[in-house]
């Protein structure tokens, strides 16, 4: 018999937790890094078509899995594809649940620096070389980052552990408003700050050149998809515990828009704080293209003591980085947790061995960067198969009797046409393009060696491991087929109570 008698006690609530799992780290690091490095506006016009053509079509179809069967991913696929399908929900499930490993790691460092922030540990004055050395100190100390770590997943466990009203549900709703205060506030200091302006021009400014440039679009689709969700598996999970009169087409809509808002906030407060306090343009861009640790760890750090307050600015700005990872981790949780609640198990005992799973397998990537910056290399790919997957699943059923069925009830706030039918269609091309780009990528980066299983960032590494989990996840088929419990068709049961 199914077990899913949670539900959300509002639709603000879902919204909530949507909006929490997809704002993450991503937002707050990722994409203005992502901006600076693909022509400013010209990224930004190019992101937002791909939000349309890839991330809102591809959360509808994950709340498509999840109202329709009233499962989690492994029995999602398992009841809408059938049997022989359970192995592709647990690829999904099996991809976030390893995000998820490491992911507490990042929120850990965050927290670490919301301490060094409040007991002024950055100073007026200090170079990016000074902020590196505070970085490399923290990140070559194991029981800094595992205490980090621990702190992060407890806390994230704990949340989970109180179930979807009284855990998730009140927790998002206050996470995700504080999150934009806080943001609203750098933005507002950001804004204010002497040649910000300078950051504003390169931000929104198009440059017709680089909308022709292959590689803009392809990172603007990256960018959406990872930042979303899409095809990350939460959808499918939170979507288990609507209601029977929430509507799939707002909703998603909502969540890619909410996303969507919270990066360019983001980006808002980060790049004219960038341009207005470095030195030279070249330090701007340095700054920039540091990578994601670089540019948040060591050049915001550095940064933020010189303008007034600078102290309290950096601990606004890490406190609002370690809320978005802990909203995106407490929908990993979530997901783990519900994998095996599906197999049978109750949530606290689910929510506690997947809390526990996090501090065990994520302590490797803890201790050492360089299996972090491994796992994320082949996790993060990984996650356009799940899309894929997800997509796939729509065609298979059929994407009119999607939209007939599911997607157009009675209830639903708005019609989605036959759009959402060509966008899913246009998946496997997207797939090939954007997945085509990154092992391309991964080629220029080891010419000689490119398939070594051993290279933090090859070919190899991610094709063994991918391969090693595809393996288990057939071998494993047939078992949680059997031992995942009976769902619910939430989609029937609103169109009963509507006629």
């Amino acid at each position: 018999m199914s077990n899913n008698t949670e539900t959300f006690a509002s639709r603000w609530g879902y919204i909530a937790a949507t909006l929490g799992m997809a704002i993450g780290t991503g937002n707050i690091w990722r994409f203005p890094r992502e901006v600076a490095a693909n022509g400013g506006g010209s990224f930004l016009l190019a992101w937002t078509i791909a939000l349309f053509l890839w991330s809102v079509p591809l959360l509808m179809a994950e709340m498509v899995l999840g109202r329709k069967t009233g499962l989690g991913c492994s029995g999602a696929f398992r009841d809408f594809m059938g049997r022989k399908y359970t192995w592709m929900g647990t690829w999904v499930a099996a991809v976030c649940m390893l995000i998820a490993f490491y992911y507490s790691v990042v929120m850990g460092w965050s927290v670490k620096y919301i301490t060094l922030g409040i007991t002024g540990a950055f100073k007026a004055g200090m170079t990016p070389d000074q902020t590196k050395a505070i970085w490399d100190t923290f990140l070559n100390t194991p029981s800094q980052t595992l205490f980090f770590h621990l702190i992060s997943a407890i806390i994230a466990g704990a949340i989970v552990l109180k179930g979807i009203k009284g855990g998730i549900e009140k927790a998002c709703k206050i996470i995700i408003p504080a999150m934009f205060a806080m943001l609203g506030i750098m933005v507002v200091r950001a804004l204010t700050l002497p040649g910000a302006v300078k950051g504003l021009e390169f931000m929104f400014t198009i440059n017709p050149a680089d909308l022709a440039n292959p590689k803009v679009w392809l990172a603007a689709f990256t960018q959406s998809a990872w930042s979303t969700g899409a095809g990350w598996g939460f959808i499918i999970v939170y979507a288990v515990y609507t209601k029977r009169d929430y509507d799939i087409g707002v909703n998603c809509f909502i969540t890619g828009l909410g996303d969507q808002t919270a990066a360019l906030v983001a980006g808002l407060a980060v790049i004219p704080t960038i341009f207005a306090l470095s030195p030279s343009l070249e330090a701007a861009n340095a700054a920039l293209g540091a990578g994601n640790t670089g540019l948040t760890f060591i050049y915001l750090s550095s940064l933020f003591p010189q303008m007034p307050m600078g102290n309290l600015m950096a601990s606004i700005f890490f406190l609002a980085l370690a809320t978005a990872a802990l909203s995106s981790l407490i929908a990993m949780v979530e997901l783990g947790g519900r994998f095996f609640m599906d197999l049978g198990m109750e949530r606290k005992k689910a929510t506690v061995l997947m809390t526990v799973l996090i501090i065990a397998l994520g302590a490797p990537s803890a201790i050492k960067p360089a299996i972090l910056d491994n796992q994320d290399w082949v996790w993060g790919v990984a996650l356009l198969i799940s899309g894929l997957l997800c997509a796939l699943a729509m065609m298979k059923y059929g994407l009119d009797k999607v939209r007939a069925e599911i997607i157009n009830t009675p209830y639903a706030d708005m019609y989605v046409g036959k759009w959402w039918n060509y966008t899913i269609m246009l998946f496997p091309v997207w797939f090939v393009l954007v997945f085509g780009w990154w092992v391309w990528q991964a080629m220029t980066w080891y010419p000689d060696n490119w398939m070594a299983p051993f290279e933090t960032f090859s070919v190899g590494t991610m094709l063994w491991q991918w391969a090693l989990l595809i393996v288990v996840a057939l071998l494993a088929n047939n078992y949680i087929a059997d031992k995942t419990i009976k769902g619910r068709d939430i989609t029937q049961e609103a169109s009963a109570e509507g006629m």
